[in-house]
């Protein structure tokens, strides 16, 4: 990154959580923040106390995107951005065979096409700075966590993704990290229920729900504010070449790393006691034994 000018970046999905914690810490550590989310109001203070850049960003909408990229040029007099962090994630816990097309199009828009646009529509601007893109992936794109078909697809997206990219930007000095993210207090817990019609709404699916989507706030998740020390630093230190898939957030190296390589039959096993589906399962195998009327 260029000492001749003010470095600049750009966190995306900042209203809370690790966008929020992020944006400040770049901040104090004097960068020109610019902090986009869908609603203003939960930025006010990153732009009070802070004196950071807030405005409106909806990832899966081109056209905002694209006024992004106008508004942080008209802001910096420049055509230079340092640090992208594609932040913006939606979840969406639900049984792959509830799952609408709204939902599932919704959690791809923002988990995963929204950050290709980003890396599209800005990547002239990290060219000119030797940049970092950085995206928030999460220990559930290699983890068969019950009733997370979705996110973790949209996750596992984003991994392959970061990974391809790394390479093809590698002759522009662009750097690409993917933080595999486990348990960091956000508000990202998907509160919706289970359909009326759905084939699970059976004898303690509700408290097992609840369970697993609970997952992250019932095992002290890493506070945002720690989590976002350990990801500035690791844009700071990014090289081309360097590390590519970085472990942040409780459990993360063990869920991200350690799990993926034991036997499958084994890592269902654990998936399926560790959220308290057992019995539920052995209930759906008897109830549903003779098949299901079309």
């Amino acid at each position: 990154m260029s000492i001749s000018r003010r470095r600049v970046a750009l966190v995306t999905g900042a209203s809370s959580g690790i966008g929020f914690a992020t944006s400040i810490e770049l901040a104090k550590r004097g960068y020109i923040v610019f902090a986009g989310a869908r609603r203003l109001e939960p930025m006010a203070k990153l732009k009070d106390d802070y004196g950071i850049k807030t405005f409106k960003l909806d990832v899966s909408d081109l056209q905002s995107v694209k006024d992004a990229r106008s508004y942080i040029q008209e802001e910096t007099g420049g055509s230079f951005l340092d640090i992208l962090f594609n932040n913006a994630g939606q979840s969406c816990t639900f049984p792959a065979i509830d799952v609408t097309d709204q939902q599932f199009t919704q959690c791809f828009e923002v988990n995963l096409f929204g950050a290709m646009r980003m890396v599209r529509e800005f990547i002239p601007l990290l060219i000119n700075a030797k940049g970092v893109i950085g995206f928030t992936g999460s220990v559930s794109g290699v983890n068969p966590f019950p009733f997370s078909c979705t996110y973790s697809a949209s996750k596992a997206a984003i991994q392959s993704y970061a990974s391809v990219l790394r390479l093809e930007l590698r002759p522009f000095g662009v750097k690409v990290i993917n933080f595999i993210t486990g348990g960091v207090k956000t508000d990202i817990e998907d509160k919706r229920s289970l359909p009326a019609t759905s084939l699970y709404n059976v004898p303690g699916m509700e408290e097992a729900f609840d369970e697993r989507r609970q997952m992250a706030v019932n095992n002290n998740p890493l506070p945002a504010d720690a989590y976002a020390r350990q990801v500035v630093n690791d844009f700071e230190r990014a090289k081309v070449g360097g590390a590519l898939h970085l472990y942040r957030g409780k459990m993360a190296f063990i869920l991200g790393f350690i799990t993926p390589l034991l036997p499958r039959f084994v890592l269902e096993w654990l998936f399926i006691r560790k959220f308290k589906f057992a019995g539920i399962f052995q209930y759906l195998k008897n109830k549903y034994a003779s098949g299901i009327k079309a």
